[in-house]
C-alpha cells in the first residue's frame, strides 16, 4: 500500500489530517515529517483523563482554524478504551459526528498498520518494553474494525508503514 500513496499529494490536497493506529506504528514519526514539509499544527493527544468531555474536546480543536494534523484522536479511544477500560469514553454517534467535522474541514482519516510482530518490535526498540504480542494483534483488529465502520462514512486511507521509512520520533 505504502509505494501505491503520494504523502506529498495527501497532506497538500486536505486541511486536516487523522493519523490512527497502534502506538509504535509510526504516527508521531509521520506527523512530524508532513507537519515540517506542510505546515501542520500537529495535535498529539495522549491519554485523556477520565473527567474531561473528549467529544467536547475534540469538537473545539475541530472549530478552530489552519492546518491540523491529528497525532491520535478520537478514534483511538473506540480501540484502546473497550481493551483497556472495558468501554470507550465516546459513543459512536459522537465519534461519527465528530468525523463530519474533520470531513467539513477538507479532511482525511489516514489508517497506519503494520504487522503486529513488528510494530512490537519498534516498541520494543524505541522504549525498551512493549506489551505483549496478543495485545498488540488485539489493537491492530481493534483499529481494522473501527476503521472498516468509519469507511462507511467517509473516506479512510489505508497505510501500511511496514515500507516506510519510519525511524522513532519517540
Amino acid at each position: 500500500m505504502a509505494g501505491d500513496v503520494n504523502l506529498n499529494e495527501m497532506a497538500t490536497a486536505h486541511e486536516t489530517l487523522v493519523l490512527e493506529g497502534p502506538d509504535g506504528v509510526g504516527k508521531s514519526t509521520l506527523a512530524q515529517r508532513l507537519s515540517a514539509q506542510h505546515g501542520f499544527r500537529v495535535i498529539h493527544s495522549p491519554r485523556t483523563p477520565d473527567h474531561l468531555d473528549l467529544a467536547t474536546r475534540y469538537r473545539e480543536i475541530l472549530g478552530g482554524a489552519g492546518r491540523i494534523l491529528f497525532d491520535r484522536c478520537f478514534v483511538s479511544e473506540l480501540v484502546y478504551g473497550p481493551l483497556h477500560r472495558g468501554r470507550s469514553r465516546i459513543t459512536w454517534s459522537e465519534a461519527l459526528d465528530l468525523a463530519e467535522s474533520v470531513i467539513e474541514r477538507k479532511g482525511l482519516f489516514v489508517h497506519l498498520t503494520a504487522p503486529a510482530p513488528l510494530i512490537r518490535q519498534r516498541l520494543l526498540d524505541r522504549d525498551g518494553e512493549a506489551a505483549s504480542l496478543d495485545e498488540v494483534a488485539a489493537l491492530v483488529t481493534g483499529y481494522q474494525r473501527v476503521f472498516t465502520t468509519l469507511a462507511d462514512y467517509t473516506k479512510v486511507l489505508a497505510l501500511d508503514t511496514t515500507a516506510l521509512e519510519l525511524p522513532s520520533a519517540g
